[in-house]
């Protein structure tokens, strides 16, 4: 359960350190003192999506904090341990939103992203918004209600799951079979483009080769005068050729080399540079004389970068990307020419998931036939003690004539309501009225909470539209969902807040500049003076006072928790 509330700089509060006890806690206090923006700080800190308008003005950032005991809480437990985030039995969950909008979440002091924490937020808390009454005319709504009553989540995802796989096969088989309208016209394409471009034999030279081999055949004539002229310099040269120059220096430095032995090493140098000259130069001979004009190997090699850069512009590639587009159309061809056996393939896939899929949405829709006979009984039965005495509802499930699988199973499900005797049910929309739906509404939600795990409940004005003794029935019903679980309760109706087990007060401050408020828990007798606000607006007599009193003092006593404040 929830122990701990902490919130900083958050919108109209400034500081706010609020400790939580199991049973029935409700919040009240006037319109506008800022009921509501707690109920934002616990969305925000369980995953909603931050705003930069929640922070306070004048602050750089505001901050929710959200502390539990899981003692409650297995799945939690279990998910934390799963996802190595386990700190016991205690779980610290801390929301930070910026200046700036942007926002980071910390599980038990680890960063953690925002789907991640939702994740985990679903099995600590549920909050039931004040405008639940609206959705639950969505027919996708009245489903989930009814799933998530009868728990049949593990079989919806593996319906959900077997649909996603038909439908993945399903469109690569329609593919396959538009596909191989053309396929022929196709092949025959490839096949010529193959053909092409296996022409250019680049398996034994490539492009830039070829480039280097014709610009070397082009630049021969001067590659050989260059060349042979260099010979002579290094070596045939009758007039002072490298050789004949290294050879004088190294005769010369050798008679002298016995006066002085330190040129020993000087004409060693000397004599190895005329040898690496005279190799040089007989390989660059040897180079020459194997060099000749091939005007023919010209036109070939003209021939084939012509080709090869008319291919390119035609496959709007570079030269070097023509091996590539080949291997790519060899690949293209292949899958074409295996389509025939990919569509028998997928055929029978589809066909197997198909009949899975069956199978499972017939299970799905039984399980949902049973859960509906239960789930229409208790809600018939509480709309009955919310002041409908003759509402009647009926879970209606129609099986879906269709020929292909659909998300969430095949069944039609649909509320109807028959508030009337003697008058055939019909949808919610069509029938009930304001008030009328949001009874409906809170009897579903309280039905369908003492079958959930979840040890947080919380319920945002979801009295809306009801007075007079059905409130005090309602007050009733959240007390009991207290009982062995935690539930909070925003509300403006005496009836509701004298059935709490602890009472929060919030309360608006305008003694500074920039308006805050603040929350604080009520004693016996601030909770009398409240209780007969709520019922007496702006005058309080003495007659309201006792009326407050008296409210409280029919609170059922049996089920008060140990230490809290009611103590009435």
């Amino acid at each position: 359960m929830l122990l701990n509330l902490n919130i900083i700089d958050l919108a109209v509060v400034k500081s706010l350190d609020m400790d939580l006890e199991k049973g029935m806690s409700v919040l009240t206090g006037e319109t506008g003192a800022g009921k509501s923006i707690l109920l934002t700080a616990l969305g925000l800190a369980l995953g909603d999506r931050a705003d930069s308008g929640y922070v306070r003005p004048e602050c750089n950032r505001a901050e929710v904090n959200l502390e539990f005991d899981l003692s409650d809480a297995p799945d939690a437990q279990q998910w934390l341990t799963d996802n190595d985030l386990n700190d016991e039995q205690q779980c610290i969950i801390r929301r930070v939103v910026n200046q700036d909008g942007r926002s980071k979440a910390y599980i038990n002091n680890r960063p953690v992203t925002l789907p991640f924490l939702q994740e985990l937020s679903e099995k600590l808390v549920e909050i039931h918004g004040q405008h639940a009454h609206l959705r639950l005319l969505n027919s996708d709504e009245q489903r989930r209600l009814l799933d998530t009553y009868g728990k049949n989540h593990t079989l919806l995802d593996q319906v959900n799951t077997c649909f996603t796989q038909w439908q993945l096969a399903n469109k690569e088989l329609s593919n396959l079979i538009k596909a191989s309208v053309d396929q022929t016209e196709r092949e025959e394409l490839i096949r010529y483009q193959i053909t092409e471009l296996q022409q250019l034999d680049f398996g034994h030279s490539s492009y830039t080769a070829l480039l280097d081999e014709h610009s070397k055949l082009a630049n021969l004539e001067e590659i050989l005068a260059k060349g042979q002229a260099q010979v002579d310099v290094l070596y045939e040269s009758d007039y002072q050729s490298v050789n004949q120059l290294l050879s004088h220096s190294v005769n010369e430095l050798t008679t002298i080399a016995h006066y002085a032995p330190e040129l020993t090493e000087i004409c060693t140098l000397l004599s190895d540079a005329q040898i690496q000259t005279e190799e040089a130069a007989i390989q660059l001979r040897r180079f020459l004389e194997s060099q000749e004009s091939d005007p023919l190997r010209m036109d070939v090699l003209e021939n084939q970068i012509g080709v090869i850069q008319n291919l390119s512009r035609k496959h709007h590639v570079s030269p070097d990307e023509l091996p590539e587009l080949t291997e790519k159309l060899e690949h293209e061809l292949e899958k074409l020419n295996h389509s025939g056996e990919r569509i028998e393939t997928l055929t029978a896939e589809t066909t197997q998931l198909l009949a899975k899929y069956q199978k499972l949405a017939n299970q799905l829709s039984e399980q949902r036939h049973l859960t509906a006979e239960k789930l229409q009984t208790q809600i018939s039965k509480m709309i009955k003690e919310l002041g409908m005495p003759q509402g009647e509802i009926l879970v209606d499930i129609t099986e879906m004539n269709i020929d292909t699988p659909k998300l969430n199973g095949k069944d039609k499900i649909e509320f109807l309501i028959a508030a009337n005797p003697g008058l055939p049910p019909k949808p919610l929309a069509k029938v009930a009225s304001g008030g009328e739906l949001s009874r409906i509404s809170l009897a579903i939600q309280v039905t369908t909470a003492n079958d959930k795990t979840t040890p947080t409940l919380i319920f945002d004005e979801v009295d809306s539209g009801i007075g007079g003794g059905v409130a005090e029935i309602v007050g009733q019903k959240l007390r009991s969902l207290g009982l062995n679980r935690q539930v909070m309760c925003v509300t403006h109706l005496p009836q509701v807040a004298a059935q709490a087990h602890h009472h929060l007060y919030v309360e608006k401050n305008n003694t500074t500049d920039i308006t805050s408020s603040n929350v604080r828990l009520l004693n016996d007798e601030d909770r009398i003076d409240e209780i007969a606000r709520m019922l007496g607006g702006v005058t309080i007599t003495a007659n309201t006072l006792a009326h407050a009193k008296e409210m409280l003092s029919h609170t059922t006593s049996s089920d008060l928790l140990e230490g809290t404040t009611s103590g009435l």
